[in-house]
């Protein structure tokens, strides 16, 4: 498998193509039209390709710049992500997203950057603590009020009505949903304590609602695993 980064507006009508079908395969309730509207509002495209350059997977990504009272704040949000099962063992996708989100930090350096995550998986969710020593929001510690207060505050700019700030839940009006065979939480998932957080706080993920999470992009919020793959995705590089 082979990951890289390109910029949005490179797409090709096949990419484009080739990135719907592997979304549909995966979630209820897309159409073209949603799709393509999601894509143009991204500026970049993380891909994962094997090696005959057939796309396994990929996340649509937008960087961005706001303020945060009167500090510069990056923002790095990811769109439609979706792997494809034959390629979850291979670390290609996550090397890539690493060395792409971490460049992206380079490139404005006296801003803080931050990854604003939605997700109504729990396997997405569950990279959190996997990669990141702190984020928000989790089971095992109260969340700073800086964390939590720009969590609900780039929600709110990004999906304004759709976000609900008590719950810090997005509930979109025509959601993409799981299929069933990813949908559900396997019992021997449930015992993990991150899981039965991610089940607890967003109880309808199952029928699309997405739970709004925030980590700060920087080597010092780095777990061990964390370290391990960005230096691992130096070999890979982030361009295409």
């Amino acid at each position: 498998m082979n990951g890289r980064l390109v910029e949005r507006t490179t797409l090709t009508t096949a990419d484009e193509h080739d990135m719907y079908r592997l979304l549909t395969s995966h979630f209820d309730g897309v159409t073209r039209d949603q799709f393509r509207r999601d894509l143009a509002n991204k500026n970049w495209v993380v891909l994962l390709e094997d090696d005959a350059g057939v796309l396994r997977g990929f996340s649509t990504l937008d960087f961005y710049h706001v303020r945060n009272g009167l500090d510069p704040v990056s923002v790095v949000y990811s769109g439609d992500t979706i792997v494809e099962r034959s390629a979850w063992s291979s670390p290609a996708f996550l090397q890539c997203w690493m060395a792409a989100v971490m460049q992206m930090g380079r490139e404005t350096p006296g801003n803080s950057l931050y990854w604003l995550l939605i997700t109504s998986g729990y396997r997405t969710y569950r990279l959190l603590p996997v990669f990141w020593r702190e984020f928000y929001p989790r089971y095992d510690r109260v969340p700073s009020p800086k964390i939590e207060r720009l969590a609900c505050e780039l929600a709110s700019r990004r999906f304004g009505p759709l976000y609900d700030p008590d719950a810090g839940i997005v509930r979109f009006t025509r959601p993409q949903i799981l299929r069933a065979d990813l949908r559900g939480i396997p019992p021997r998932k449930r015992k993990d304590p991150h899981v039965q957080f991610f089940a607890a706080r967003n109880p309808g993920y199952a029928r699309g609602d997405q739970l709004t999470c925030l980590a700060e992009i920087s080597r010092r919020n780095l777990t061990r695993a964390g370290r391990r793959l960005l230096a691992a995705s130096r070999g890979r590089g982030a361009g295409s």
